[in-house]
Formats: C-alpha cells, sequence, structure tokens
C-alpha cells in the first residue's frame, strides 16, 4: 500500500464513555459526521501502536459529534479505557479535499501568520488540539500569543511559503 493511502489522520477523540454498553461520545476535528465511512476500519492508537476497529453504529450528535460502537468495545470499563483517545483513519478513506490538502495541526509549526493585507504577525511555535477549537500558539513581537484556528479566520494557505493568511478579530493577535 503506498504511503499516502497508510497515512493515518486523527479525525476526532473519544471525549466519554455513553451508558453501559461500550457506546462513547466522539468529538470531530474539522470534519463533519458525514466524513467519517463507517466502512472502513478507524485506528486507536493503544501502546503506541494503531489497533484497527470496525464502526457497529455510528449516530450524529449535534454537527461534530458521534455517537459510536466499535467492535470488541461493549462495556462500561471498555468505554473508559478509550476515552481521551484519537480517532484516527486513513487518508485514503477521506473525502478528496482532505486527502490532497493534507494540511494538519501537526505540520503548522515554523509558519509565519499573515493578515489580510500581507502584514506578518508571527511564527507559529506550538498548536493545541482542544476539541471543537484548537489554537495556534504564536510569537509575535510583543510576545507568545495564542490564537483561535477558526476556520471563518482563515483567508488562505500557502504551503510553499509556509504562510497562513489569518482575519482575525480586531485585538486577538
Amino acid at each position: 500500500m503506498p504511503a499516502e493511502e497508510s497515512r493515518l489522520i486523527p479525525v476526532g477523540r473519544v471525549l466519554k464513555s455513553n451508558g453501559t454498553e461500550g457506546e462513547m461520545l466522539v468529538g470531530l476535528r474539522g470534519f463533519l459526521p458525514a466524513d467519517i465511512n463507517t466502512q472502513e476500519p478507524v485506528f486507536i492508537l493503544i501502546d503506541g501502536l494503531p489497533v484497527p476497529f470496525f464502526i457497529e453504529s455510528c449516530r450524529e450528535r449535534g454537527t461534530s459529534k458521534l455517537l459510536v460502537r466499535l467492535t470488541g468495545v461493549h462495556s462500561l470499563e471498555d468505554a473508559n479505557e478509550l476515552a481521551g483517545a484519537d480517532l484516527l483513519m486513513r487518508a485514503s478513506s477521506l473525502p478528496g479535499d482532505e486527502q490532497e490538502d493534507g494540511l494538519l495541526l501537526e505540520d503548522l509549526p515554523g509558519w509565519t501568520i499573515a493578515s489580510p493585507d500581507g502584514r506578518t504577525l508571527g511564527v507559529v511555535t506550538d498548536f493545541e488540539d482542544i476539541p471543537g477549537n484548537p489554537c495556534l500558539y504564536v510569537e509575535t513581537p510583543g510576545g507568545q500569543a495564542m490564537i483561535p484556528l477558526h476556520e471563518d479566520f482563515i483567508l488562505s494557505t500557502d504551503e510553499k511559503e509556509r504562510v497562513l493568511t489569518l482575519d482575525l478579530p480586531e485585538g486577538l493577535l
């Protein structure tokens, strides 16, 4: 299998167990419930290795959460053991835009943040992947700042020049 097809992308995080029969609440990261292909395995890192699970049942919970039951997870204890774990999928299982773009939070340290008028605002030093509210740490002339990385703020990405152009609310940076 080509490396790109086998690359695992974090699509969500197990937030908590739901009920006593192994169902779990999963918060999605930048994906919609419709993006999750329930016919393909999902992976969870256990002891540093990706372990495949198949989705037995899946129900939408709002626009960015799913109630999921995975094969082999049939009790409250099983589900609680997976709480906090990232849910990964193969890049080839995801919609075309994610596969072609492939830009992840992990890719952004070292990128320059620019304003809509082209001014350099700072450089990304790190990120915080808060479910539903990913944030970037940006080193600016005035010190380090933490900014939310919301899709409404992103005007463009230039992967070649590693520049992320953001239209941030006044006073955020």
